[in-house]
């Protein structure tokens, strides 16, 4: 396989996926729209995992696990679920040789068997709030799939909870979109825009959808986590009532919420590179180990001693990958008790031996992760347009990516206009500094964020 990447300013597309491959992210699996995740990729979503989970536990919620099938006919007790989700479900007819009495899906999302549960465990509204979180794999048959950016099976989790009332199911909602915004950019390094989405564009069977958007390298966007106020109708579907305060009995109010390996591409690994030379390997060696266990009990590193490669193709290599910093340890840096750390942004810095500690290291990452947020900023906000009818910057759009501030009076119509430009609502903004519709001459109900989307 040839070294060389394509042109990222000219050939988006092909420079992503030559970097996922080369870098040993992912490999290709033998079934059609999945992917291997290879273990420096796995070892990124590990490290999400990790700060996700911690942040769902930290806000009161537990973890389960739910079975994978789901019986057909739980997806067919909310209308609005089943027809979201009928052209991309996957189902299982046959087992054991024998076909089936009702046939079963692959989870797609796992709505229906958790409310099915919610219903036999609340009974009172002691038991409430109800607060589940599952890390699970799920299936939805994608016609054209890219790796991690959309796939036929993907890691997530998945949030489930059950509420009182109206006000703290849209306090939870709002809660996890919070801390999906947290985790994106002071993590991830990620400035995301956050709104609501359109009816059409919502989750199937929800009230209200909310949704953190990434604006790509190429303009366009990408959906990274959604919030969801669920319809009461899932509630009324599975028979989930409780005994209220006063004796009465209600529906409570539901909310999901997730995150995928969507956001695997941003993780951050440290890595130490030994430059090994002739009879001075050992000293190398035995400095570079030192390194690691000084480093070690909170920095995550890797220590690399292939002897097959160059330093150059090393550095290639770890730079590919992503690595935020790598340590260079050789055989003159030694004789000069030195060390040379160089960064994610070009820097290097030279220190001697005595003064590498975990708080110089921790310092020079926070510096990167400070950097490399304001670098994604300015793109965002270059790639942040704002134009008042489809009519003029749709054109551009559909050319040149980029998302679009504009206003719109809510109406089905218009938004249906944008499929011409490639292009759909990406999110319903608080702010209204345009008077009219971008596809119509009426009122404009708020500002929204259009563009084209992986």
């Amino acid at each position: 396989m040839s070294t060389k990447l394509p042109d990222i300013k000219t050939n988006f597309s092909d420079w992503y996926n030559d970097v996922v491959y080369q870098a040993e992210v992912v490999d290709h699996s033998p079934v059609r729209g999945t992917m291997v995740i290879r273990p420096y990729g796995y070892s990124m979503w590990e490290n999400i995992v990790k700060i996700l989970d911690a942040k769902i536990k930290a806000t009161g919620h537990q973890n389960a696990s739910f079975p994978l099938f789901i019986p057909e006919s739980f997806l067919k007790k909310e209308a609005q679920h089943v027809e979201g989700f009928a052209p991309e479900l996957a189902v299982v007819t046959h087992a054991g040789g024998k076909e089936l009495e009702e046939p079963l899906v692959v989870r797609p999302t796992s709505e229906t068997i958790i409310h099915y549960m919610f219903a036999r465990w609340i009974k009172s509204y002691r038991d409430l709030p109800m607060k589940i979180n599952q890390w699970a794999n799920v299936v939805r048959w994608e016609m054209r799939t890219r790796p991690f950016l959309r796939t036929s099976e993907f890691f997530w989790q998945e949030g489930h909870t059950a509420h009182e009332t109206l006000k703290e199911a849209e306090q939870e909602v709002m809660l996890m979109l919070n801390e999906y915004v947290d985790l994106a950019q002071n993590y991830l390094a990620i400035p995301v825009i956050t709104g609501q989405k359109s009816e059409s564009e919502k989750f199937a069977g929800a009230d209200k959808t909310f949704t953190f958007e990434g604006i790509m390298q190429d303009g366009k966007a990408l959906q990274m986590g959604t919030s969801h106020l669920i319809s009461r109708n899932f509630a009324r579907a599975f028979e989930m009532k409780y005994q209220t305060r006063d004796g009465a009995l209600e529906y409570p109010y539901l909310t999901s919420w997730g995150a995928t390996t969507r956001l695997i591409g941003a993780m951050i690994m440290t890595h130490i590179v030994p430059i090994l030379v002739g009879d001075k390997k050992q000293t190398v060696l035995d400095a570079s180990q030192e390194i690691a266990r000084i480093l070690g009990t909170e920095i995550r590193l890797f220590v690399d001693t292939d002897e097959q490669k160059t330093p150059g193709a090393k550095f290639y290599q770890w730079e590919l990958k992503g690595v935020p910093l790598r340590i260079e340890v050789g055989p003159r840096d030694l004789e000069n008790n030195q060390i040379i750390l160089v960064t994610r942004l070009g820097e290097k810095i030279t220190l001697s031996r005595q003064d590498l500690s975990v708080s110089t290291v921790h310092e020079i990452l926070e510096t990167i992760q400070q950097e490399l947020f304001a670098r994604a900023d300015e793109r965002l906000i270059s790639n942040w347009h704002q134009g008042e009818k489809l009519s003029q910057f749709g054109p551009i759009m559909k050319e040149a990516n980029g998302a679009y501030q504009t206003g719109w009076c809510l109406g089905a119509a218009c938004e249906a206009q944008l499929k011409e430009y490639q292009a759909t609502v990406r999110c319903l903004l608080p702010d209204k500094t345009f008077a009219q519709c971008f596809g119509c001459n009426q009122r404009s109900e708020g500002d929204i964020i259009v563009a084209k989307a992986y």
